[in-house]
Protein backbone atom coordinates (compact mmCIF):
# COMPACT_ATOMS: atom_id res chain seq x y z
CA UNK A 1 0.00 0.00 0.00
CA UNK A 2 1.24 3.40 -0.67
CA UNK A 3 0.64 5.99 1.45
CA UNK A 4 0.39 8.51 -1.54
CA UNK A 5 -2.85 7.11 -2.75
CA UNK A 6 -4.56 7.24 0.81
CA UNK A 7 -7.03 9.74 0.55
CA UNK A 8 -8.97 9.69 3.74
CA UNK A 9 -7.65 8.66 7.18
CA UNK A 10 -9.27 9.36 11.27
CA UNK A 11 -7.15 9.80 13.99
CA UNK A 12 -7.68 7.18 16.41
CA UNK A 13 -5.29 7.06 19.34
CA UNK A 14 -2.51 9.46 20.34
CA UNK A 15 -0.29 7.79 23.02
CA UNK A 16 1.45 10.01 26.02
CA UNK A 17 4.87 9.69 24.50
CA UNK A 18 3.74 10.48 20.64
CA UNK A 19 2.68 7.57 18.52
CA UNK A 20 -0.06 7.94 16.81
CA UNK A 21 -2.70 5.55 15.12
CA UNK A 22 -5.30 5.95 12.50
CA UNK A 23 -8.18 4.51 10.46
CA UNK A 24 -7.36 4.02 7.16
CA UNK A 25 -8.80 3.68 3.56
CA UNK A 26 -7.63 2.40 0.19
CA UNK A 27 -9.43 4.47 -2.24
CA UNK A 28 -9.40 2.09 -4.71
CA UNK A 29 -11.45 -0.91 -3.35
CA UNK A 30 -12.37 0.76 0.19
CA UNK A 31 -10.95 -1.76 2.33
CA UNK A 32 -10.15 -0.28 5.50
CA UNK A 33 -6.43 -0.41 7.82
CA UNK A 34 -5.04 1.03 10.82
CA UNK A 35 -1.56 3.31 9.99
CA UNK A 36 0.63 3.26 12.95
CA UNK A 37 2.57 6.41 13.23
CA UNK A 38 5.90 5.96 15.54
CA UNK A 39 7.01 8.75 17.64
CA UNK A 40 10.02 10.61 15.78
CA UNK A 41 12.26 9.62 18.03
CA UNK A 42 11.66 5.88 17.72
CA UNK A 43 11.72 6.72 13.59
CA UNK A 44 8.73 7.97 12.83
CA UNK A 45 8.26 5.43 10.12
CA UNK A 46 4.85 4.79 9.15
CA UNK A 47 3.17 0.96 9.07
CA UNK A 48 -0.38 -0.41 7.60
CA UNK A 49 -1.82 -3.16 9.90
CA UNK A 50 -5.18 -5.23 8.55
CA UNK A 51 -8.13 -4.83 11.25
CA UNK A 52 -8.05 -8.10 12.34
CA UNK A 53 -4.23 -8.57 13.53
CA UNK A 54 -4.39 -4.52 14.85
CA UNK A 55 -7.60 -6.14 17.06
CA UNK A 56 -5.73 -9.39 17.82
CA UNK A 57 -2.38 -7.19 18.64
CA UNK A 58 -3.69 -6.62 22.02
CA UNK A 59 -6.16 -4.54 24.42
CA UNK A 60 -4.26 -1.57 24.79
CA UNK A 61 -6.18 2.09 24.11
CA UNK A 62 -5.30 2.07 20.15
CA UNK A 63 -7.59 -0.97 19.97
CA UNK A 64 -10.64 0.27 22.75
CA UNK A 65 -10.12 3.50 20.66
CA UNK A 66 -11.22 1.46 17.42
CA UNK A 67 -13.78 -0.39 19.17
CA UNK A 68 -15.45 2.47 20.34
CA UNK A 69 -15.27 4.21 16.86
CA UNK A 70 -16.91 0.64 15.49
CA UNK A 71 -19.94 0.98 18.12
CA UNK A 72 -20.40 4.70 16.79
CA UNK A 73 -21.27 3.04 13.73
CA UNK A 74 -24.53 0.71 15.39
CA UNK A 75 -27.29 3.35 16.40
CA UNK A 76 -29.40 0.69 18.73
CA UNK A 77 -29.76 1.90 22.18
CA UNK A 78 -28.26 -0.23 25.33
CA UNK A 79 -29.54 -3.16 25.64
CA UNK A 80 -31.24 -1.94 29.35
CA UNK A 81 -33.50 0.91 27.43
CA UNK A 82 -34.72 -2.04 25.16
CA UNK A 83 -38.58 -2.63 25.35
Amino acid sequence: MEQAGITERRELYRSPNGDSWYLGREPQNGRAFVIHQPNGPSGGRLSHIELGAFLNSGNGPEQQALLRLIATLVDVPPYADRK
